[in-house]
Order: structure tokens, then sequence, then C-alpha cells
């Protein structure tokens, strides 16, 4: 054991070396295979062998994150190739001949596919793309496999286009897969029963099939005179493939090779329902999505939802643009025609030379799929807008509707939502997506797009689509805290900006965001307008009239400001501080607890010092990330407090949280293009600047101890509570199950109970009369009830107060009796729809009414 470890360790020390001199003479298999070691085992190894910070460079980082990404698109899609196709697909095992057997023909696909792949395909961990590929690869091997060997409704598919002219005619080379891309204008059915299979878009695969894989099949030369290709060829081109990238050997899962075998111990364990009272019944397992298969379901969710919505503007948006005092609708229809080739452009150069067409044509679907999402939130977001500020001027409103990076902001995170959800994660084991070459921040790049001004529109996105994915919300959270951490603290951020106007208005006494305020909840009432117009404010109090609508256009002219006033306060710089402050103390307190919690008095003292830097020395965070703030406010706090704490520790477990990069603490800015590890910039740099600062903590007057800011639950995490719908109305709405139920082999967290579909829902289906059966019935059963109570001469109960819309600003709470207009069945379908709490409200109020008339 002691030699194995000692094998395994100087493997991991060779490959870090070589990689960080560029002189790698050995492919990343060959190196498992000397050692005797795992993919994920080795990924392990070598986290534990970076003991201190600087073991492991950055340039090594990104090399095992390349291998670690491509190893997890090439394991998912190998386990549902090999699932799919000896299940659904062919008899297996199943043998011809000696040349012909259902195993040469798996080998023979699966190496095919690779080829293709490495090919044709530069971002090679693009789970969505890959997949699309490798049923253009399968649809091709089932057209050249004999009838006897495939499984409905395969076989006859194949049968059929035998009969009407066999796609296995004797054919050469180029002339033969020509002659097959033909063919498949008019032969679709086997694509198509494998795209319904797999919930994929027939268009994009069939695109890809055209513009991709035909071409490579043309120029590659591996096609056999039978169509299929040689096993001889495809094997040697691939091996050069292997040999120049220096990476996996994706050739070895056919033999489920021990070196690309996971780590049993670090695979998820099934899902159980609770135990059940009853020890011999069955417990319900709910089976985990693969990785292909969410990634689809989540791509056709998104499709079914944005089905119904267009690529230009409804009616109900041309009525707004109407209403506004400078009409937007050219300026808007102009900028998403010039972001669509702009787009389209950026996104063929980050998939490659090899797929300029299909990345030119895969770009083309998924801008119109930002742009119907950009829309279809314009338009909820404007209705907020409208509710939320009832005399919000014509000027103001058309300000919001003629600015420039509202709009460009909005459809870049509609585009942002649509490029996550094509480019899903395929690991199993990360909670997080990884990152990829099309993964934000790469959207700011195409629409040249500062970070700061992007961070404005992801709350009120979120809170205007409610169709979205629990998994696109945490998306968005991530990239907002990603702004919040350091994007928006970059050079030429119009962040600095904002607060050294804010720091002018009113001397140096002024402050981003008063400390006073860090213990009050986070307010989630501002809109769009807040933001994006911010700091010029609507004078409601002064302004009159009705709002813009489709029915009415308002005369209301601009308030004119005088010159004497003072500059308002600029709303989306006080909303980012109070999130940055959220933000910074969650993830000092996380880490707190790792490092000290013996130490529970250091905490305000550290997150003070924090506080402090963030609000008075902001230029600190200038091209730098909060988190080193953080990390040398607990080393300088620990060293004036003589706690022994060490860079080196609190690196250590820094690491082991949640969404970091090692990159944190190893490249710290010093100066202009300068950098260094953390202590250097703590040394050199934090230090030097709050030198004064941290001393004060070790005198008997400490500064005064910063408020620990309030933590609420995220925004975006919606509960399943009723919510009051606003406005006024006296209407409170559950939220909706999704009813976007893909694959009944796989059951969903969200899959509604018998009790819970009985619920009628606005906007979802009722389904069939037995439902309205079961409510009469229940209403028979209730007035029944109500009959024998008055025979036996027994109280009636008091009936539940009738939900109804507001009346002259009332609702029912007051007591009030039901009007007399109103029938039996509504009285009663009142009563079955009032909450639990709202029930046992009323029952209290009986018992204290039955008691008051007992004394009398």
């Amino acid at each position: 054991a002691c030699n194995k470890k000692k094998k395994e360790t100087w493997g991991v020390c060779i490959f870090i070396v070589a990689v960080d001199l560029d002189e790698v003479t050995f492919t990343f298999t060959e190196l498992l295979k000397s050692i005797n070691i795992s993919v994920c085992t080795f990924f392990q190894f070598l986290k534990e062998v970076d003991v201190n910070m600087d073991t492991v460079s950055t340039k090594v980082d990104s090399t095992v994150s390349r291998l670690k990404k491509k190893y997890d698109v090439l394991f998912a899609l190998y386990h549902k190739f090999e699932r799919y196709y000896q299940c659904k697909v062919f008899l297996f095992p199943y043998r011809i001949s000696a040349e012909l057997s259902s195993v040469l023909v798996l080998k023979n696909y699966w190496i095919t596919f690779l080829l293709a792949k490495g090919k044709v395909l530069q971002v090679e961990d693009d789970l969505v793309i890959s997949f699309q590929l490798l049923l253009c690869v399968l649809d091709y091997f089932i057209k050249l496999s004999p009838p006897a060997m495939l499984k409905e409704p395969y076989k006859s598919s194949v049968s059929a286009v035998t009969v009407n002219g066999s796609a296995r005619t004797p054919r050469r080379g180029q002339n033969r897969s020509s002659r097959t891309a033909k063919q498949l204008d008019t032969d679709t059915k086997i694509i198509e029963i494998l795209c319904k299979e797999h919930d994929c878009n027939l268009d994009e695969v069939k695109n890809v099939y055209f513009t991709s894989f035909i071409p490579f099949l043309n120029s590659a030369g591996i096609v056999a005179s039978s169509g299929l290709p040689e096993v001889e060829v495809i094997l040697k081109q691939y091996d050069e493939l292997y040999l120049k990238n220096k990476d996996i050997d994706a050739r070895l899962f056919l033999n489920h090779d021990e070196t690309l075998q996971p780590d049993v111990t670090a695979c998820s364990q099934l899902e159980r329902t609770p135990l059940k009272n009853n020890p011999d019944e069955e417990i319900n397992i709910i089976l985990p999505q693969t990785p292909v298969r969410a990634a689809m379901n989540n791509i056709q969710q998104l499709i079914m939802i944005l089905n119904s919505a267009t690529d230009k503007p409804s009616d109900t948006l041309i009525m707004y643009f109407n209403n506004c005092t400078v009409n937007p609708k050219d300026g808007i229809l102009k900028r998403v025609e010039s972001f669509d080739h702009i787009f389209k452009k950026k996104f063929a150069e980050a998939v490659g030379q090899g797929w300029a067409e299909i990345g030119s044509q895969v770009g083309i679907w998924r801008y119109k799929l930002g742009v119907r999402l950009y829309y279809r939130v314009m338009e909820s977001m404007l209705k907020s807008v409208i509710l939320g500020q009832v005399l919000i001027t014509s000027f103001l409103f058309s300000k919001l509707l003629n600015d420039n990076i509202f709009h460009t902001s909005l459809l870049a995170c509609a585009v942002e939502v649509v490029m996550a959800t094509y480019g899903r994660n395929a690991s199993q084991s990360d909670s997080t997506s990884a990152e990829t070459d099309l993964s934000f921040p790469w959207i700011l790049n195409v629409f040249d797009l500062k970070a700061f001004d992007f961070y404005k529109v992801i709350e009120s996105f979120i809170r205007a689509e409610p169709s979205l994915t629990r998994e696109m919300i945490k998306h968005l959270e991530h990239c907002e805290h990603r702004i919040m951490e350091s994007l928006a603290w970059q050079s030429g951020s119009p962040l600095f900006d904002l607060i050294k106007q804010s720091k002018e208005r009113e001397g140096q006494t002024d402050q981003p965001e008063p400390t006073a305020t860090l213990n009050m909840p986070l307010q989630h009432n501002h809109t769009a307008a807040d933001l994006y117009l911010s700091p010029v404010k609507s004078p409601k109090k002064k302004a009159s009239g009705p709002p813009p609508s489709a029915t009415s256009t308002p005369d209301v002219q601009p308030a004119v400001i005088p010159q004497t006033q003072k500059p308002q306060k600029s709303t989306s710089l006080s909303l980012f501080y109070k999130k940055v402050y959220l933000l910074a103390y969650r993830r000092l307190h996380i880490l707190f607890l790792h490092l000290l919690s013996e130490h529970p008095d250091l905490e305000p003292l550290i997150w003070t010092l924090f506080q402090h830097t963030l609000q008075n020395e902001y230029e600190l965070m200038r091209d730098r990330h909060l988190d080193q703030i953080m990390m040398c406010s607990m080393y300088g706090i620990c060293k004036v407090k003589n706690v022994d704490l060490r860079f080196k520790i609190i690196v250590s477990a820094y690491k082991e949280l949640c969404n970091t990069n090692q990159e944190t603490f190893k490249r710290v800015l010093i100066r202009e293009e300068q950098y260094d590890s953390i202590i250097v910039f703590y040394n050199l740099v934090f230090m030097q600047k709050l030198k004064t600062n941290i001393l004060q903590y070790a005198s008997n007057r400490p500064p005064t101890l910063s408020p620990i800011p309030h933590i609420p639950r995220s925004p975006y995490q919606f509960s399943n509570s009723p919510r009051r719908v606003p406005a006024g109305n006296n209407i409170y709405i559950s939220p909706l199950k999704s009813p976007y139920k893909f694959s009944d082999g796989f059951q969903s967290p969200t899959k509604m109970t018998p009790r819970s579909r009985i619920l009628v829902s606005i906007g979802e289906s009722f389904g069939t009369s037995e439902k309205f059966q079961k409510i009469n019935q229940m209403l028979c059963n209730s007035e029944c009830q109500l009959k024998r109570s008055a025979e036996v001469g027994a109280a009636a109960p008091k009936p539940l107060k009738r939900l109804r819309f507001d009346i002259e600003g009332q609702d029912e709470a007051d007591g009030s009796k039901h009007l007399p207009q109103e029938s039996k069945f509504q009285q009663k379908l009142a009563e079955m729809t009032s909450t639990r709490t709202r029930m046992q409200k009323q029952k209290l109020n009986d018992v204290n009414d039955t008691s008051a008339s007992e004394e009398k």
C-alpha cells in the first residue's frame, strides 16, 4: 500500500511538472494506466497534494478543469448511448456473421462518434450539441443495419426504407455518403423517432446532420463499400487525434476500463421517501435523472414556454410603445437585428472553425429563442412597472423604453437563460454548472455590456418570468453573485463613478449605504425603472393622470426639478451595496464557522473591518475579488488579537467552500499588471492601506462595531405558500406546479399528488369531468351534514366568509354578510377554498361567541 501511494504521488508530481513546463510527452490515459489509478481518484488525489496554495499552478488547474469537463461529457454520453443501444435499438448480442454483429456495430458506432466529435467540435464540453451529434451517428448506423438486428420501431422503419430503395446498395466512398445525405431529405422517420424518444428538437438535430456529420463523412474517407465506416480506418484516425490531444482515450469506455469508471463513494445515493409505518411495504425510489435526460427536459420545457411567444413585439407592447413621448419601436427592432448578426458571428467563433456553419445555424436558433423570451419578459416587466408606480409619468416611462442599456441588459439576460439551458453541466456530482467557453460572462462580451448594468435587470427578470425553472433561477443568482464579488469591480465599471458621485453629493461623510440599514430587511419592491432611471426619480406625489395604457394616452409633462434641489440618491448603488454586504457576511460567516467557531467574539470585529473596507476603501476592490478582502480581514484581526491563524489554514478552508476558485488566492493584483499570492497582497497592499484601522482593534477603545446584516431567505427561492396578488385585490394564488413531465421513467420532485391535482388552477387544463363530480359530491356531503345538525337542534356553524374582490376598498374580513344574490353553491365553494388558517380563526371566533352568549 505504501509503494502504491508513493507511485501515485510520483505520477501526480510528474503530471504537474510536465504541464507547467509544456513538456507533456505522454497522454493522460497512459499516465493513469502506469500508476493504476482512475480518473476520479486522480483528480481527488491532485486536490489533496495541493496542501500549499502554490503547489498547483493556475495553468495546471485549467488543464485539469478541461480534462474533467471532457470526461464528464463522455461519461454521460457513453452510458446514455450504451443503455439505449442495447435496450431500445439493437438485439444484443446479435451475430449475423463474423464481420457483422451488434457488438461490432456498437464499437464502430462509438468510435465514429468520437472521431466526428473530435474533428468538428471545438467546444467539446457542450453536452447538448455532442448528444445531437450522437443521435446523428445513431441514425446513420440504424439505416445501414440489417432489419433482423433491430428492435421495433426501427426494424419496420428500416424495412420500409429497404423496400423503397435499399439504403445499403453498395457504393464507394464519397458517392455513397453523398447519396445518403440526399436520401435523408425524404427519409426522416428514424431521426424523428430518435428525437421524440429523447425530447430533442428535430430541426436542430437535422441541422447538425446536414451541416456537420455528412460533410465529415465526405471528407474523412472512412466509408466502406457497405456504407459502414471501416473499423481499421477510424481506429487509425482516432488514434492520431488522441495522441495529438494527449488526453483521454474514450475507446476504453467500450471495455469498461477501470481508469474511466466513476468513484463509487462519490456517486450520489438514490433519494428515498421516508420509511412507512408498514415495514413490509415497498419503499418508493425516486430515480435520479441522467445529465442528458435532464438537459433535454429543460430545453424542451423552455421551447414549450416560448412556442406561444413571437420574435416580434406583441400588440400589448406596441400599445405601450405608442403611449411613449418618443416611440421606441424602431430603436428596439434595429437593436435586436444588430445583435442578431453579432451573436451569430461570436457563437460560430466560439464553437470553432470546423463547426462554423452549424455554429451559425445553432446561434440563429438560440438567439431567436432569446428574442422571444426578451419580448415576453419585457411585456411582463412593463406591467409591473405600471402597477408598482401608478402615477409614473409618460416621460419616465418613455425614458425607460428608450434606454439603450436597459434593453441591451434585458436582451442579454434572456439570451443567457437560453444559453445556460443548453449548456447544462454533464457532471452529476457538481451542484453548479461547469464553466465552458460559452458560460457567463461570455454573454457580456458579446453584447459589449458592463457587468454592473447587467446586474440591474436580474432580479426584475426573475420576478417577471414565473416559468423559469429552479435551475435557471439558481443560475441567474449565481451570475449576480459573480458580478457582486468581482465583475462589477473591474476597471471601467460604472460602479466606481456612482460611488464617486455619492461621495461628492454631500461630502465625504455620505456613504453608498449607511451601516444603520444593515440589520434591516432587504426590500424587493423595486422595478427596472427604479434601477435604470436612478438617480432620476418620478415626482410621484405631484404627478397626476393615469398610467400609460392601451386605452388612454396620458398627457403628463415631465416635472422640472429646481436647480437648487439636491441630486437624488442612486437606488441602484444603494441596492447593490446592500446585496454585497449580505453576500460578504454570508461568505465570512461560513468561513468563520470552519476556522474560528471557538472564538465567537472575533466575528463582529472581522465583519466591522470587512465592511469598513468595502465602504471606505472601495478602491482596494478594483480588479480584485470580494473573498480576497474577506480573507485579509480575517487574518488581520486574528493577528492583532494574538489568535494563531495562518494564511495557509485560511486558504485550505476557503478551498472547501462552494463556488471558489484557486486563482482567487493564487493570483491577486498587487499593482498594475503585477500579480502575486494573497499573502503578498496582504503585506504590500492591504496592511499598508489599513494598518492604522487594524491596530485600533488591539486597543482598549476599538472602533464601533458594524451591525450584522439581516439575513433573509433568497428572494429567488419562492415559497410554496399562497402569495397575494398585487394592486390591492384580496386574492391569494398558490404557485402552479410544473406541468412538464417528459419521461414516465423518471419521477419529478414536483410531481403532483392526487389531492394537489384536484385543485383548479388558471392556465392549466382541469382534466376530466370526474373531478367536477368529486367537487359536487363533497358539496352534497357538506350540505347533508348541515341539515343533520339543524334537525338535532345544534347551532349551525357560521359559514366562512366568501373571498370577494375589493368593494369600496374593503373585503369581508370585518364580518359582513354574504350578498343576497349569491347561490349556495358559491357559498359552499368559498368554504372549500378557504385556507387552514382562516378556518382555525373562524372556529376560535365561534367558541368565543358561544361563551359570551352562555354568560348572558
